[in-house]
């Protein structure tokens, strides 16, 4: 039956050890287990895989680090027992205003990464933060928390990025990304990538292969972060991430593997399970019930970003239009679904993104591309027209997965062109998925596209990521593109479009 939708950069060396107390997040302080300072040999250059936050609360934040002198390793190359790490969350860089401190346990069991889901801070507030073990130091981060509910602010500055494939270039945007002073970065899907790499990669993955194991998709996760322009962006802004296909298998949905006639190595079970630990031990998130990875974060009453998992709960991707169509087809699961609705009639903020992971729009490409929302096309429908009644304020759809930029109209029904304009969805680019592209090709492919799709407003292949801002009256969205992703030398990053939303009237209204 279908659902019924309510309508409504720096290191400083650390003054001295930090007092040898355990606090919880909240800042309380409680007792320390017996033997937990006991001094022991540690490896020194811990801190290779640098300090991340994500997630943010009005009140708190995720801070995350991984202990791993050779994290190319497996194991990272620490010892197989649990470590003591100091943290501390500070108002000012030099950590003169210290407001929070504690210590945490890296343990083995979790290839020694570290979650602190710290409390009891200042809204819209800006922090550093760093980790201690022994008399090594970790980078310094800088992190933000959310606005209060209900107040301002009057401006929200956020990226979004997607597929950076190690072996398809270097993550050059990220520099320019850095400088944009974001409050937070939204990442769509597939931090990593399992796949063996081709004739034409730039920079191999360590592996013989495809990751199967937890310690394979550990190191796998671990090399990634060895980036140092990835760890800049990390150590910048707070990061709220999405999972998507290639963070486990290509083009896996709920149970089954992208193929599930090929005998792998291992059951596939088996490793999606791998795969996701690795995944949520190595990035700043927040899980729900269950490990649930889907969200909800609020920016005051600006913003509510609705963060999907597109990928868990989903039906098996179709072969024909017509089971594309079936109602019974879920991209969500029907709990998430219901989980959404209800979070967007009820978000009450001028401003709502949906944090998506796979295109959203109609594409007539000659071929239909079935693991997109065109192999889901009942719920699609049902969640564009839920859209179009009123009950949701300001929709936009920010999407990641296809390796080029894709500004659009949603249409409840794209074939039908008196179809009315519910939302706007802004698909990125990749970091450097697919390499430099062939610009003059993509246009001679995609042109004719666009003149047949009128709810298709803008497209480009060119590597980078976009940059949104909002206020109460718009939303501005610009894209931002690299020269090249085959050289970690200086590149140039420019705006090559920009795009407007305007409070209270759906889709695209202008592009520059």
């Amino acid at each position: 039956m279908p659902l019924s939708y309510p309508v409504p950069r720096r290191r400083f060396l650390a003054a001295g050890l930090l007092a040898p107390v355990l606090l919880s997040a909240d800042g309380r302080t409680s007792a320390v287990p017996t033997g937990q300072f006991r001094r022991r040999t540690v490896p020194g250059g811990m801190f290779t895989l640098g300090v991340a936050s994500g997630d943010p609360l009005p009140d708190g934040v995720v801070l995350w680090t991984r202990l791993a002198p050779r994290p190319l390793e497996p194991g990272g190359g620490m010892p197989d027992r649990p470590v003591a790490v100091r943290w501390e969350i500070a108002s000012d860089e030099r950590f003169r205003r210290s407001v929070r401190r504690g210590v945490v346990t890296a343990r083995p069991t979790a290839a020694h990464t570290v979650h602190v889901d710290v409390r009891g801070l200042r809204p819209a507030a800006t922090y550093h933060y760093r980790f201690v073990v022994g008399d090594q130091v970790s980078a310094v981060g800088r992190t933000r928390t959310a606005p209060e509910p209900g107040r301002g602010p009057a401006r929200l500055r956020f990226a979004t990025a997607s597929c950076q494939n190690w072996q398809d270039g270097f993550y050059t945007a990220y520099r320019s990304m850095v400088d944009d002073d974001v409050d937070f970065v939204a990442f769509l899907g597939d931090y990593i990538y399992e796949a063996v790499g081709g004739p034409t990669r730039l920079r191999d993955h360590i592996g013989a292969g495809q990751p199967y194991t937890l310690e394979d998709y550990r190191i796998r996760h671990a090399q990634y972060r060895t980036d140092p322009d990835l760890a800049a962006a990390h150590a910048a802004a707070p990061w709220i991430v999405s999972i998507d296909d290639h963070d486990v298998d290509d083009n896996w949905a709920g149970e089954w593997p992208a193929d599930p006639r090929v005998r792998e190595k291992v059951p596939f079970a088996a490793r999606k399970a791998a795969a996701i630990r690795a995944y949520t031990e190595h990035l700043p998130m927040r899980l729900g019930p269950g490990g649930r990875m889907y969200r909800r974060l609020g920016f005051g009453d600006l913003a509510t970003l609705h963060v999907l998992d597109t990928r868990s709960y989903r039906s098996m991707q179709p072969r024909s239009l017509r089971a594309a169509s079936r109602p019974a087809r879920t991209m969500t699961g029907r709990p998430q679904e219901s989980w959404l609705v209800r979070g967007l009639a009820g978000s009450g903020a001028r401003w709502n993104l949906i944090a998506n992971q796979v295109m959203m729009a109609a594409a007539d490409r000659g071929r239909r591309n079935f693991d997109s929302w065109d192999g889901y096309r009942a719920q699609r429908r049902r969640l564009l027209e839920f859209l179009g009644t009123g009950a949701v304020r300001n929709p936009v759809v920010l999407t990641g997965d296809q390796h080029a930029t894709w500004v659009s109209d949603l249409r409840p029904d794209f074939d039908a062109v008196d179809s009315p304009v519910v939302a706007a969805e802004f698909v990125g680019t990749s970091i450097t998925s697919g390499g430099d592209p062939d610009i003059a090709g993509f246009h001679r492919e995609h042109d004719p596209e666009l003149a047949r799709n009128p709810h298709l407003r803008y497209a480009d292949n060119r590597r980078g990521y976009l940059l949104g801002e909002a206020t109460r009256e718009e939303l501005t969205v610009r894209l931002r593109v690299v020269d090249t992703v085959r050289s970690p030398a200086p590149t140039t990053t420019r705006t090559a479009a920009t795009f407007q939303v305007a409070d209270g009237r759906p889709g695209v209204i202008g592009t520059d």
